[in-house]
């Protein structure tokens, strides 16, 4: 197996591995860094980021208001500590870019534009037209791909972490193109290979979300948090299988509207309408769904967006890739037609468990983005908030490894662990021959998903979907990879993706069933109450040879009581 050295090993080439990688560099030219990607970075998942990224730039906004918003948005999980530190990082992280070049729209002064999204009390919104993320991304990419300590492993696969007595020794990794698995020796790790929503199946998520970087951490006996916690954002095409309608047309001005014509949200959120923040919007439209006031179609019932009033200009120059999905993926023109969408598995507020330094209970490992919970969004994200988290704490995250490598020598990575990983892998996955297949088993975890841990749950829902999870595991153990060979085999990259999202669909399930309240995005019918007396509380989820096991962390509150969320 052929070593390969690195100061700090970045896995994941999304906004926030890019940004850690870049302030990694900064802080030290002579740090060696690997960025490693299952996919060529200007194609990781950050691309599909439409919104916006949320700073405080104008007079009227403050960070005491953005802070508010955004721990009233999270239904009050939020670590207020960490809120305040992100608010006031965020501007910074704004204007960074605009350095770099990013085209930021512009408003009739010349300044950054800025507007108003979901949960949001003010337009702190910056944007790029609807093309936030991918303008973001080649920032970024063509700021590191300049610099010389960073070295790019462009469709490589992380398998697993290599650790010994707490502490981050390196990993291993596929690469691709040749099937031949390498150890990675690294002084630190940062994790950032984004979120995980492709365990349902009506998602927004690119196929390459199946939340690689959060199993392989879970793995290794890094707590996960917050798993419970998934965000359904309201607008997901219909029939496209939720490819995401930017909560930036309804800034724009897009009404939501149900069978009988009616405006619906001033039932629900009377004060922010359809800028109310998601978890609100999504149930209020599976509501008017349930109560049969949703549309018909082939595709199953949905609710419009109504875009029209808006005209043909306005859409070409604010939401021109609105314009194009929905030509492209369902055949209408939103100058002119209603936009089918439903709530969609959009966001994952759970990950893995790490402080405000991005720090995790392994020494030398880090996580940033999406991956990770540093406890910012609580119960429910706000739009526009996770392109600033990567950005923020992919920063932190590059400057913590980066002092931490330069303070530690390389260490010998255990041997055992390595032969036990290309055994799993070669062995035990690829030279199986098995009679599942991986595509059934992974439609069956993303209906099972999609059934039973939806918008609105309860405990029996949950415990079939738990039990269900549990056979598709003990099925996926006679799975068959029928290319047998290794070059860009692409079929046992599925399997081992596979692998790893149903430990995390049962993280969800599991996690799901033990929060017994309604919070945020975590609606219990059977608990419909939000209870602050018991479950003001984190919940984290361990893996063990026992099984799962559960601990639980108090909410950190500095200066905002929980109070009843009305907007």
């Amino acid at each position: 197996m052929e070593k390969i050295s690195c100061d700090i090993a970045i896995v994941g080439a999304g906004i926030a591995g890019l940004r850690a990688a870049i302030a990694a560099s900064n802080f030290n030219k002579k740090i060696n860094i690997a960025v490693i990607s299952k996919t060529f970075p200007v194609r990781s998942h950050s691309v599909c980021a439409q919104g916006g990224t949320a700073a405080v730039l104008r007079r009227g906004d403050s960070f005491d208001l953005h802070a508010w918003d955004t721990v009233k948005g999270s239904d009050f999980l939020a670590d207020q500590d960490v809120v305040e530190f992100f608010v006031k990082k965020a501007p910074k992280q704004v204007i960074f870019l605009d350095c770099l070049g990013m085209p930021w729209s512009r408003d009739e002064e010349g300044l950054i534009a800025q507007k108003r999204f979901g949960g949001h009390s003010f337009s702190r919104g910056c944007f790029a037209a609807d093309y936030t993320g991918l303008h973001e991304m080649h920032t970024l990419y063509g700021k590191a791909s300049a610099l010389e300590n960073i070295t790019f492993y462009n469709e490589w696969f992380a398998t697993s972490l290599l650790t010994e007595e707490g502490k981050i020794k390196g990993l291993t990794v596929i690469n691709i193109k040749t099937g031949e698995m390498h150890l990675f020796k690294a002084k630190a790790v940062i994790l950032a290979t984004g979120g995980f929503m492709r365990v349902y199946s009506f998602t927004s998520h690119s196929h390459t979300a199946t939340g690689d970087g959060v199993a392989i951490a879970y793995r290794a006996g890094v707590p996960l948090k917050d798993m419970e916690m998934t965000q359904f954002h309201p607008t997901g095409l219909v029939p496209a299988d939720g490819v995401l309608i930017t909560e930036g047309a309804r800034s724009e001005g897009g009404f939501l509207l149900n069978n009988k014509g009616e405006r619906f949200m001033g039932k629900y959120a009377p004060e922010m309408m359809e800028l109310a923040p998601r978890d609100v919007v999504a149930r209020a439209e599976w509501t008017e769904i349930m109560e049969k006031r949703g549309f018909s179609s082939s595709f199953g019932k949905y609710i419009a967006l109504d875009l029209r009033h808006l005209g043909e200009e306005k859409i070409k120059e604010k939401l021109p890739f609105i314009k194009e999905i929905c030509r492209k993926l369902a055949g209408l023109n939103p100058a002119n037609d209603l936009i089918p969408v439903k709530p969609t598995a959009h966001y994952s507020m759970g990950g893995i468990h790490v402080n405000v330094k991005t720090e995790t209970e392994v020494r030398g490992l880090y996580a940033a983005g999406e991956c990770s919970c540093l406890s910012l969004h609580g119960a429910n994200r706000l739009g526009t908030n996770s392109t600033a988290e990567c950005l923020v704490f992919g920063e932190v995250a590059g400057v913590e490894a980066a002092k931490y490598a330069l303070k530690h020598d390389f260490s010998e990575a255990p041997l055992d662990k390595v032969k036990s990983e290309e055994e799993r892998v070669f062995d035990g996955i690829l030279g199986k021959e098995g009679f599942e297949k991986v595509p059934e088993i992974r439609k069956e975890m993303r209906e099972t998903m999609n059934e039973n841990c939806w918008l609105f749950r309860n405990e029996e829902g949950l415990k079939k979907g738990l039990k269900k999870i549990r056979e598709l595991k003990e099925r996926f153990k006679h799975v068959a990879v029928e290319d047998k060979g290794k070059i860009f085999n692409t079929g046992l990259i599925a399997a081992l993706e596979l692998d790893f999202m149903l430990d995390i669909a049962e993280t969800i399930l599991t996690s799901a069933l033990l929060r017994k309240e309604s919070r945020g995005a975590h609606v219990r019918v059977d608990y419909p109450e939000r209870n602050d007396k018991e479950w003001l509380v984190h919940t984290l989820i361990y893996c063990s040879k026992e099984g799962l096991k559960f601990n639980f962390l108090p909410v950190t509150i500095t200066k905002w009581k929980p109070v009843a969320r009305k907007y």
